[in-house]
């Protein structure tokens, strides 16, 4: 046995369909394509969504919802995750290059620190937004919330 005599398993391959080569082939005339129908001619594409004819599903809905042109969307951060930041980095002040860093945001978001959890040490915070609960638990500690 070599290379030259390896053939494939017995059933292993098929022959290909071989379409539209005449009638003595069994698959010539219609070339399996059917008789008349838009499925039958050449150049034949259906359209997305194209259900043969029935109301397709997306006119069949109700069309609902709008989206704001001018929704402002923020990236948010709590107070326990500064908290977690601080200790981990040691810093006495967080901006928004250490969110970027930590992974939190990136640098085309907005951040709005929000008052979940709870701070213990002394943190200057710049965020592009704050709620009042956060700026009250920052200035309890002794920190700042700078707004940019």
């Amino acid at each position: 046995m070599n290379l030259s005599n390896l053939k494939p398993a017995a059933g292993a391959t098929k022959t290909r369909k071989r379409i539209g080569r005449g009638p003595g082939s069994g698959l010539g005339g219609t070339s399996t394509r059917g008789h008349k129908g838009a499925k039958s001619r050449s150049g034949y594409s259906r359209k997305i969504g194209f259900e043969g004819g029935q109301m397709p599903l997306q006119r069949r809905l109700p069309k609902f919802g709008f989206n704001s042109l001018n929704k402002v969307e923020y990236r948010v951060v709590n107070l326990e995750t500064i908290q977690k930041l601080v200790e981990s980095k040691n810093l006495q002040r967080v901006g928004i290059d250490d969110f970027i860093a930590a992974g939190l945001a990136s640098s085309k978001q907005l951040v709005k620190v929000l008052g979940n959890g709870s701070l213990t040490s002394k943190v200057d915070v710049q965020a592009h937004a704050f709620s009042k609960s956060a700026v009250a638990a920052i200035e309890a500690v002794g920190g700042q919330a700078v707004k940019l």
